[in-house]
């Protein structure tokens, strides 16, 4: 691993840290380092000040003048290609908006398209927060890949396969099962770890009426070989049960088919989810399926999804944004406010009470946050702020030493260790030899303990496995700053209440993805934003002749 000295620091001082970690801490007048892409320290400013402000310049000792540090939001659906639609579906039916109007859209889309899609899509993601995303599905996931390059962004891609069902475009429709799976092995093959680690290839599959038996179990053993995701639409509408009880023989639905065929597993990401019964949370509970949960597009088309019951039951939910024919607006801030709000009102509709604890403020910041990271498999480096996941203490012993830190000119260095399959992290303060296996002995301050790593002398290992293949004790800096002293926050009483109830996409001021900031001071810094929109009016007009969708006036136009 690179020596963090030899890496450019910045500090962020002066600021409300909300970790989001295991503790849940938040330092009111706190201070994080940032080395290279990583997170080095966290902690009360005037600690990080007097350790690291020697190695910084003074360019680079940011005073955050009491505004908000969170980790980056992560949206877990979102269909980036679909950003060029924005407003061509509106208050129809599910089946009129996907036969109609999004199928003809997306069949005539060109990977260019796409591209500028995503673009577009991007910057509405930057400006809410959003350092992550879980693409839901599109055609052309290369114009996809080569736009979240150049945003800066962090991406887990997938591909929309189908291989069977009707009023599929005749562009769609010799898609076989093995096209649909070698298809995506080779989108795998072109970008998985791609954009210094930023984008990982997942399987997709659109929804189980377009899926057959072979490409649902050949999907789970792909994804399964190649230790990556599925992102799938799952129980949206009560026709999807009915179908799958008719066709495939089962007591509800898609979520017990599911069950029964083996595709439940803890890198499945189920969107939606809306139409479950509690025997049907109760297997996602057991097998650990991450759900998102995307309140605005579900009001709109799907209704109330059982996040109380699911919450309860242990399953990990997250927050998505859907589409833009689905939804229109692509901030996961707007998302955190209905997710909590929709919640407590479904309660009183189901409950017949009214329950205003329902759904609380923590609850949706954690799965804008950490849930969000687990639900896209990369809460190893995502999602807190935190320099290493604590785990126990109590297994604090460890022989080996690797270096990865800062010296902080005191005789102190940041250091990991091993023993067997725990790696601690923590400063060196003395060293002394161990006897028969003359392994050197550390003592570590503050031990922070890793259990079920794999660890190898003389190798920079801890936590998990980066994407990039290597292995990193320190978090990945994805961070964004709130600005809260505005007309929309103020008076600050309750920080995260704030937070959820309280925040707009305008007080959202920088945003920082794999330690590069990507927006700052409300400017987008990688791309030419009025390019893009330009460049995207055009491509839109085009791209719905092509399809020749053609939208009723609601009004007397004159």
């Amino acid at each position: 691993m690179e020596n963090a000295a030899n890496r450019p620091i910045l500090i962020l001082h002066n600021g409300v840290i909300v970790t989001m970690d295991q503790s849940s801490r938040v330092f009111r007048d706190g201070a994080v380092v940032v080395a290279g892409d990583r997170i080095e320290a966290v902690g009360p400013s005037a600690q990080i000040l007097r350790d690291f402000s020697h190695l910084a310049t003074v360019d680079s000792v940011v005073d955050l003048r009491g505004r908000i540090l969170l980790p980056g939001f992560v949206n877990t659906h979102v269909h980036t290609s679909q950003q060029l639609g924005r407003g061509i579906a509106d208050d129809v039916d599910l089946m009129t908006w996907l036969h109609k109007r999004i199928w003809p859209y997306e069949s005539h889309m060109t990977e260019e398209d796409s591209y500028l899609s995503t673009l577009l899509c991007g910057i509405e993601l930057i400006r809410s927060g959003v350092t992550c995303f879980a693409e839901a599905g599109g055609q052309h996931v290369s114009g996809m890949a080569r736009a979240v390059e150049e945003l800066g962004l962090r991406a887990c891609l997938a591909k929309s396969s189908m291989d069977t069902g009707d009023g599929l475009p005749a562009n769609w429709s010799a898609c076989s099962t093995d096209n649909c799976i070698q298809s995506q092995r080779e989108l795998y093959t072109k970008h998985h770890n791609t954009a210094e680690g930023r984008i990982r290839i997942w399987f997709g599959l659109r929804q189980i009426m377009n899926a057959s038996d072979q490409l649902l179990l050949k999907t789970r053993d792909a994804a399964e070989e190649l230790k990556t995701g599925i992102h799938m639409h799952v129980a949206e509408i009560p026709y999807e049960n009915q179908l799958v009880m008719s066709t495939r023989k089962v007591e509800h639905g898609t979520v017990t088919y599911l069950e029964k065929i083996g595709l439940l597993r803890s890198n499945l990401l189920a969107a939606h989810s809306v139409w479950l019964s509690d025997a049907e949370i109760g297997f996602f509970a057991k097998a650990d399926v991450k759900v998102s949960h995307c309140p605005a597009s579900a009001m709109r088309m799907l209704g109330f999804a059982p996040i109380k019951e699911m919450h309860e039951a242990g399953v990990c939910v997250s927050l998505g944004t859907d589409g833009a024919p689905s939804n229109n607006r692509m901030s996961i801030v707007d998302e955190m406010y209905l997710a909590s709000l929709i919640n407590k009102g479904r309660e009183a509709y189901t409950s017949g009470t009214t329950n205003p604890t329902v759904v609380p403020a923590v609850t949706v910041l954690k799965m804008a946050t950490i849930d969000g990271a687990k639900s896209v498999l990369w809460d190893n480096e995502i999602g807190s702020i935190e320099v290493a996941k604590k785990v126990k203490e109590e297994d604090a012993g460890a022989i080996g030493v690797g270096r990865c830190g800062l010296d902080r000119g005191r005789g102190e260095e940041a250091v990991y260790c091993w023993k067997g399959g725990t790696v601690a992290f923590g400063l060196e303060t003395k060293i002394s030899t161990t006897g028969a296996d003359s392994n050197t002995r550390r003592k570590l301050t503050p031990p922070l303990i890793f259990t079920n790593v794999e660890a190898e002398k003389g190798h920079s290992r801890s936590m998990g496995k980066n994407s990039r293949g290597g292995y990193h004790p320190l978090e990945v800096a994805d961070l964004i700053v709130v600005n809260p002293f505005s007309w929309t926050m103020v008076p600050l009483h309750d920080c995260i209440s704030s937070l959820v109830y309280c925040m707009r996409t305008e007080n959202i001021d920088s945003v920082m993805c794999n330690g590069q900031w990507i927006m700052k001071d409300h400017k987008i810094l990688r791309i030419n934003e009025e390019e893009i929109v330009s460049l995207a009016i055009q491509a839109a007009d085009a791209l719905l002749k092509r399809a020749g969708i053609s939208l009723p006036e609601r009004m007397n136009y004159l």
